[in-house]
């Protein structure tokens, strides 16, 4: 008999916009906005990514830079994307990743799937003990926070890491699926948006 299915999807919270304020210890508490410049006009562009106030200001990603200054406040900070950077900073986490579960799928530089079946042998709660222990070794590593999923297959974790942001870990067992699903809406889905 197969171990249940055990998956990770790890989440990093507002990524670029956290490595900045790392980088940059006097954005704490700001509004920062990553921007990627078109180079049309001085704001031509959209929103990589918004940290928390500036989100509370409705500023968000993939947003043009226009309406987002528009929403802006004096000490709101609009900083240009640094994907050099940003990468080298994934890369040590992908490195965590792989101390904590031999299979990982990188989906983006800021999210991962982990298969960690066969690290808990289908637990549950030695799954919630492994997904504690991987958000401390890489807050310790990098400093960033990350939100995880943890579900019976990639759908399921991957919603349940945008249940509780930023720092959240929500555990979906697979006899509380259907429960866990039944109270979203449909646009929770990944893929499935307005259109």
């Amino acid at each position: 008999m197969h171990a249940q299915r055990v998956i990770f999807h790890v989440d990093c919270d507002y990524f670029f916009a956290q490595v900045e304020e790392l980088r940059k210890p006097a954005l704490k508490g700001k509004p920062v906005v990553v921007c990627v410049y078109s180079g049309r006009t001085a704001d031509s562009g959209a929103v990589g990514t918004a940290n928390y106030p500036a989100r509370a200001l409705g500023i968000h990603s993939g947003m043009p830079i226009a309406f987002a200054k528009k929403k802006a406040t004096a000490d709101t900070v609009f900083l240009p994307v640094d994907i050099p950077h940003y990468s080298g900073v994934s890369g040590k986490i992908v490195g965590v990743f792989r101390e904590f579960a031999a299979l990982v799928e990188k989906t983006s530089i800021d999210e991962a799937f982990l298969d960690v079946t066969e690290e808990t042998e289908g637990s549950f709660s030695v799954a919630k003990e492994l997904a504690i222990k991987l958000k401390a070794e890489i807050k310790k590593k990098t400093g960033i926070t990350v939100s995880i999923g943890v579900g019976p297959n990639k759908l399921v974790s991957k919603i349940a890491s945008g249940h509780q942001k930023p720092d959240g870990l929500t555990i979906v067992e697979p006899g509380h699926v259907r429960e866990f699903l039944s109270v979203l809406g449909v646009e929770k889905i990944p893929g499935i948006g307005g259109k």
